[in-house]
């Protein structure tokens, strides 16, 4: 790599950190209007979300239903605190709707629907977000061969055979536009896992997919990895993405308790002084 290709690549990584944060801010300011909300995999997934919004997804803000745009399927529908965010900062979205999220008649609903601008399914049936993607990159491989549909999906997730019915039709039918990415934060609603799914990259290999397994915090691992998936042909593509539940505010990142979280008021301040003191 030339010292300017360094240079460039580090002032992309310095942009997508600073996307990040932007978006962690977003989700702060919409779980404290709520006072609880699903903000540890919210904050959890801002890295893999700033990277995807503002470096790789084609999509144009102004035009969201041209047919040829990439697509992103949330398919943890409660994940939803980190879509608005992205759409937010991308300009999709109002800055001043984010006040309004989980509240009734709001487009920010808690469990993500396909009525809001920008929000590609309706998600939150765990186990159904692969399948419509799989459907998707299949039906518009020949119509726009450039258009790539991305899923998100996480590891309690896996554990609906409903996910693994796709991975298979998925390598089947040679959907190499497909990009599988994988959240492995390590928690469910009753607290861990509750059944064991490593190894989860050998898993997909077996599966027939093109796997890589990465710290999904990490904005350069993040930019390689997405580099990496669009250079290669032949398979869908899975991203295992090891993340840390509330990454980025340090009280949350120790909490136990991290899938639905409920917050005192008095708590807030803390958490956006501890974003603000950290790099992410």
């Amino acid at each position: 790599m030339t010292q300017s290709a360094s240079r460039n690549t580090n002032d992309l990584a310095a942009a997508m950190a600073g996307r990040a944060k932007n978006l962690r801010r977003h989700m702060l300011r919409m779980a404290r209007g709520q006072g609880q909300g699903y903000i540890g995999q919210g904050l959890g997934i801002a890295d893999m979300m700033a990277v995807l919004y503002f470096s790789e997804l084609r999509y144009s803000p102004d035009d969201l239903q041209r047919f040829d745009r990439d697509r992103f399927l949330l398919s943890t529908g409660h994940y939803s605190i980190a879509l608005w965010a992205a759409l937010v900062e991308s300009g999709v979205l109002r800055h001043d709707e984010l006040d309004s999220y989980g509240r009734d008649g709001s487009q920010l609903e808690m469990s993500a629907i396909d009525t809001t601008p920008g929000a590609e399914i309706t998600g939150g049936s765990l186990g159904h977000g692969l399948g419509l993607g799989v459907g998707m990159a299949v039906g518009i491989k020949t119509l726009a061969p450039q258009a790539r549909i991305f899923v998100e999906l996480s590891d309690g997730e896996m554990q609906e055979g409903s996910t693994w019915e796709a991975a298979m039709a998925a390598s089947s039918f040679r959907a190499d536009n497909l990009v599988a990415l994988i959240d492995c934060n390590g928690i469910q609603a009753d607290g861990a896992i509750v059944l064991d799914m490593e190894p989860v990259a050998a898993k997909w290999a077996g599966f027939g997919w093109d796997v890589q397994e990465i710290d999904g915090n990490s904005i350069p691992a993040l930019l390689a990895a997405f580099d990496a998936a669009r250079a290669r042909d032949g398979k869908p593509k899975a991203i295992v993405l090891r993340t840390l539940p509330g990454k980025g505010v340090a009280t949350l990142e120790k909490r136990e308790k991290a899938h639905f979280i409920r917050v005192d008021a008095s708590e807030w301040d803390q958490f956006e002084r501890e974003l603000e003191e950290t790099g992410g």
